[in-house]
């Protein structure tokens, strides 16, 4: 098995809470309206966004994929951390055993925040994963992160 890591860091107007809140905490409810590439987000297992709590991740019909399951590994809501896995789903393919994220919301001076996210995908036997493989996701992360800052200064009350 072999580990791909990439970091990537995204500068926002929105503050760490609101937009921890927004990406994870609350984002069964939210992501679904900012973004189409997501149907649905649904609690398997545990109670809220806990330690060892499993979610699904739907995606529209005619989506590259149906879906994700990923748990949560670490949260700390006062510090704005999280550390999830995805461990099932068809966007793993036959390459990826998994994919590992350590994602941490730092406030900046101006009130808005810097998201820092650490990716690691762990192949599959010899497989490798090159840049140009992970440049859709990364492309897809800022994505997500651009539409939910809109979606929150367009919606003051939201995450607030």
């Amino acid at each position: 098995m072999g580990v791909k890591s990439f970091f990537q860091e995204v500068k926002t107007k929105i503050s760490s809470s609101r937009l921890f809140k927004a990406l994870v905490t609350e984002s069964p409810d939210v992501l679904p309206k900012v973004t189409p590439s997501i149907k649905s987000i649904e609690l398997l297992q545990g109670t809220g966004y806990a330690t060892g709590c499993v979610f699904q991740t739907n995606f529209p019909e005619g989506a590259h994929f149906k879906y994700m399951k990923s748990r949560v590994d670490e949260i700390d809501h006062e510090k704005h951390t999280i550390k999830y896995t995805v461990f099932e789903g068809d966007m793993l393919g036959d390459k990826l055993e998994k994919i590992c994220y350590d994602m941490k919301f730092e406030d900046t001076e101006d009130g808005g925040c810097v998201v820092k996210v650490t990716s690691e995908y762990h192949t599959k036997g010899d497989h490798e994963i090159s840049d140009d493989d992970l440049k859709g996701a990364k492309e897809q992360s800022l994505g997500i992160y651009k539409s939910c800052e809109d979606y929150l200064n367009a919606n003051p009350h939201i995450c607030a």
